[in-house]
């Protein structure tokens, strides 16, 4: 079985805490991380709407798309 090296982010957070910590601790940095990331996609589909200049309708054009692959008839 091939490993996967660690990402820097990896060797960072364990470079980072290198001690024990509690559950609760754990927990609170785990949702920062997560709102930390979530806020980088947030600002990276902000970025894409503005870089094509689309609005809300755009969504609204999305959400109405039609994507299923069509069965074979027999």
């Amino acid at each position: 079985m091939m490993t996967k090296p660690l990402t820097n982010l990896q060797i960072e957070i364990l470079k980072s805490f290198n001690y024990d910590i509690d559950d609760n601790q754990l927990n609170e940095i785990r949702q920062m991380l997560i709102n930390y990331f979530a806020e980088k996609v947030s600002d990276g589909i902000d970025q894409l709407f503005e870089d094509n200049q689309w609005d809300d309708s755009k969504l609204d054009e999305w959400s109405n798309e039609h994507m299923r692959t069509p069965y074979k008839s027999k």
